[in-house]
C-alpha cells in the first residue's frame, strides 16, 4: 500500500467537511518514517492481541478488524483505512499525541477517529501512557464497525465537546501530555519524570469541584477506553485501552481487578493514566452506554442552563455560549452576572463576543462590533407579568416597545434601560429576539453599565438562560486557529548502532515477505548476537523463520540466546515466552 496519497484514491468526504479549527490538529502520517522495528512491534502486539483477544474481547472486535482492513502484519496506512472506514460512515486522521479533550470529542461528533500516528518503543511494548497507533488503530477503529457502539461514540463526542472545563483542567491536560511524552521518550532523566509526576499528582489532588469536562472524561475513560461488557462475572473487553494493551488485557481479567456494574456513578471515579486500573466498569450492552450518557447530559448546563450554568462558564474563564429562552445565543468569555431571586438579571462578557441564532452569527453582531464585550439585561419588566418575548405586536405597541419610541424599561432585577428604540431583530417565527437602542443608558442601582457615547446598545430578549455550553455557537465567529501545544512527541534518536539494528529487522521482514534481502537469517542472527545482545524481538522473528524452515540447529542457537536473555532480564521473560507460544 502506498504511503503517499494516490490522486486516484478518493479522499474521505468526512475529513473534507471538518471545520478549520479541527483541521489544525491534523498532521501527515508520514508512513515512510515507520522503521522495520516499528513494524515488528506492531506485528508482535497484534499477533498476541488477536490470539488472546479472540477469547476475551467482544465479538465486534475481531469482526471489526476484518471490516476496517487492519492488518496484523503491517501498521495501518491512514489512506487505506479511510477508504474502508468510509464504508461504515467513519474516517480517520493522524494527530501528534494528545489533543485537547474538547477537540478530541468534537472529532468524534463528526464521525472522525483521531489516531496518534506515533508508535510505542519496543521498551514500552506492553503499555504506554502516550496515545499511539496501536492504541488508536488497533483499539478504537475495529470496535466502531459495530453500529450501536459507533452511534454511542458519535453522540458522546457531540455532547462531550459542549462540556464546560475549569481553568485547572487545561493545566492538568498539558501536564499529563508532557508526562506521557517524557515516559515514552528514550533516555529521559528520572528526575525529570519525577518532577512532572509530582506536578500531575499535585494538580489531580487540588482540582476542586470537578468540572463537567472532568466528569464526562471519566465516563469516556471507563467506557470508550477501559470498558467491559456483559456481566461482572463473565465480562468481555471493548475498551480501546484494554484492546491495545497486551499487559492490561490479561491483567483486567484477573480477580485483582474489581468489576463494577456500570452506572452514572462512574463519572465520579478518577483514574491515573500512568498506572494499571484497579477497578473497571461492566455495561450489560452497548445500548445501556447511551442511556447513561443521556442521564449525564441531563445534569449538564447544556440542558439545565440557569445561573448555575452561567456560573460554570464564568469559572471556566474560557470561551463559552449561553442560549436564551428566545433561542438567541451569546458567545464570549463570561465575566459577571447579577442575580435577582436566583435568576440572572444581567450578564457581561469580556473581549470579543458574538450573537447568534441557531448556531449562525447574526449579521452585524460579530466580534468586530462587540469587541469590548457584551452585556444585557434579562428577565421580566417590573410590574408587567408578561415577558417581552411573550408580547404580541399589540402588547409591544401598548408598552411603547417599538421603533422610534424613547422608553425607559425597568426590569424586575433592578436594571434600567433608557433610550430611543431604533430597530428590533426577529427570529424566523416572528418573535423579537433583540432590541437596538441609540442614546442609551443602562444602570443597575447607582452603577452605570452602558453609556450613550458607547454607541448602539443591543438588548437581548429573553426571560431566562435555557442552555450554557463550552465553545462558540458559530465557530466561524472566532479565530480558533491559534492552538499551540507546550510539548511535542519525541522521536527515537538514531545512531550507527541503531541504524544497523533497523537494517537487520528490515532484512528479516523482507525475507519473510519473499523480497530481496541484504542478509540471510543466519547472518542477521550472527550480527545480532555480536552487536545487539539485548534485543529479543528480532530473535523471536528469527525463531519463527527457523521454525517455518525446519532448521533445528538454527532453532537451538536462537533458543540458547533467548534463554540467556530471560535469565538476565526477567522483565521480558514473559514476552519472550508468549512470542514462542505464538509460533
Amino acid at each position: 500500500m502506498s504511503p503517499v496519497l494516490d490522486k486516484n484514491i478518493e479522499t474521505n468526504p468526512l475529513i473534507e467537511r471538518l471545520p478549520a479549527h479541527l483541521k489544525q490538529f491534523i498532521k501527515p502520517q508520514n508512513y515512510e518514517d515507520y522503521t522495520a522495528i516499528n513494524q515488528a512491534v506492531w506485528r508482535y502486539v497484534m499477533r498476541k492481541n488477536v490470539n488472546y483477544l479472540s477469547t476475551v474481547a467482544h465479538n465486534s472486535y475481531l469482526e471489526g478488524l476484518k471490516q476496517t482492513g487492519i492488518s496484523i502484519d503491517h501498521i495501518p496506512n491512514m489512506y487505506g483505512m479511510n477508504r474502508i472506514l468510509k464504508e461504515i460512515g467513519w474516517a480517520a486522521v493522524a494527530v501528534d499525541g494528545f489533543i485537547p479533550p474538547a477537540a478530541f470529542m468534537e472529532f468524534q461528533a463528526y464521525n472522525v477517529l483521531v489516531i496518534a500516528s506515533d508508535i510505542r518503543q519496543l521498551e514500552h511494548l506492553e503499555y504506554t501512557p502516550a496515545p499511539d497507533i496501536i492504541h488508536e488503530g488497533a483499539g478504537h477503529a475495529p470496535i466502531i464497525a459495530n453500529p450501536e457502539y459507533a452511534e454511542y461514540l458519535r453522540r458522546f463526542g457531540e455532547i462531550g465537546c459542549k462540556a464546560i472545563s475549569s481553568a485547572k483542567d487545561y493545566q492538568l491536560y498539558e501536564a499529563v501530555r508532557k508526562l506521557s511524552i517524557l515516559k515514552e521518550a528514550e533516555d529521559t532523566p528520572q528526575e525529570e519524570i519525577d518532577e512532572i509526576e509530582h506536578l500531575v499528582d499535585h494538580l489531580q489532588n487540588n482540582m476542586g469541584t470537578p468540572s463537567e469536562m472532568a466528569l464526562i472524561r471519566n465516563l469516556h475513560w471507563w467506557t470508550v477506553e477501559y470498558g467491559l461488557i456483559g456481566t461482572p462475572d463473565t465480562p468481555k473487553i471493548y475498551g480501546a485501552g484494554l484492546l491495545s494493551s497486551i499487559g492490561e488485557s490479561a491483567w483486567c481479567m484477573t480477580e485483582k481487578v474489581k468489576k463494577i456494574p456500570y452506572s452514572i456513578e462512574a463519572a465520579h471515579q478518577e483514574f491515573d493514566i500512568t498506572k494499571p486500573q484497579p477497578q473497571l466498569y461492566v455495561t450489560p450492552d452497548f445500548a445501556y452506554l447511551s442511556e447513561v450518557l443521556e442521564e449525564f447530559a441531563n445534569t449538564m448546563a447544556l440542558r439545565t442552563g440557569g445561573p448555575e450554568g452561567l456560573q460554570k462558564l464564568i469559572d471556566s474563564k474560557n470561551l463559552g455560549t449561553i442560549e436564551l429562552s428566545t433561542g438567541l445565543q451569546i458567545s464570549g468569555v463570561f465575566s459577571e452576572m447579577i442575580l435577582y431571586k436566583n435568576k440572572v438579571s444581567y450578564l457581561q462578557t469580556t473581549g470579543g463576543s458574538a450573537l447568534s441564532f441557531h448556531e449562525k452569527e447574526l449579521v452585524g453582531h460579530g466580534i468586530n462590533i462587540h469587541k469590548n464585550g457584551y452585556g444585557t439585561a434579562l428577565g421580566k419588566l417590573k410590574g408587567i407579568n408578561l415577558a417581552i418575548e411573550d408580547m404580541s405586536p399589540k402588547d409591544l405597541q401598548a408598552y411603547k416597545i417599538s421603533e422610534g419610541n424613547i422608553v425607559s424599561l425597568e426590569f424586575e432585577g433592578g436594571i434600567s434601560v433608557s433610550g430611543k428604540i431604533i430597530t428590533g431583530t426577529r427570529n424566523l417565527k416572528g418573535k423579537i429576539i433583540l432590541i437596538s437602542f441609540e442614546n442609551c443608558t443602562v444602570k443597575y442601582k447607582d452603577r452605570l453599565l452602558f453609556k450613550p457615547e458607547s454607541g448602539i446598545y443591543h438588548l437581548a430578549v429573553g426571560k431566562k438562560i435555557s442552555s450554557a455550553f463550552a465553545g462558540p455557537a458559530d465557530f466561524k465567529s472566532f479565530n480558533l486557529l491559534e492552538h499551540k501545544i507546550s510539548s511535542t512527541t519525541v522521536k527515537t534518536s538514531t545512531n550507527t548502532k541503531r541504524q544497523e539494528l533497523e537494517s537487520l529487522y528490515l532484512a528479516v521482514r523482507n525475507y519473510r515477505e519473499g523480497k530481496d534481502t541484504k542478509f540471510s537469517p543466519q547472518a542477521v542472527f550472527d550480527i545480532l548476537n555480536k552487536n545487539h545482545e539485548n534485543d529479543w524481538l528480532l530473535a523471536l522473528e528469527l525463531y519463527e523463520l527457523a521454525k517455518e524452515d525446519n532448521r533445528e540447529d538454527f532453532l537451538k542457537e536462537i533458543n540458547t540466546y533467548l534463554a540467556a536473555l530471560k535469565t538476565s532480564n526477567t522483565k521480558i521473560k514473559h514476552l519472550i515466552e508468549d512470542g514462542i507460544a505464538l509460533v
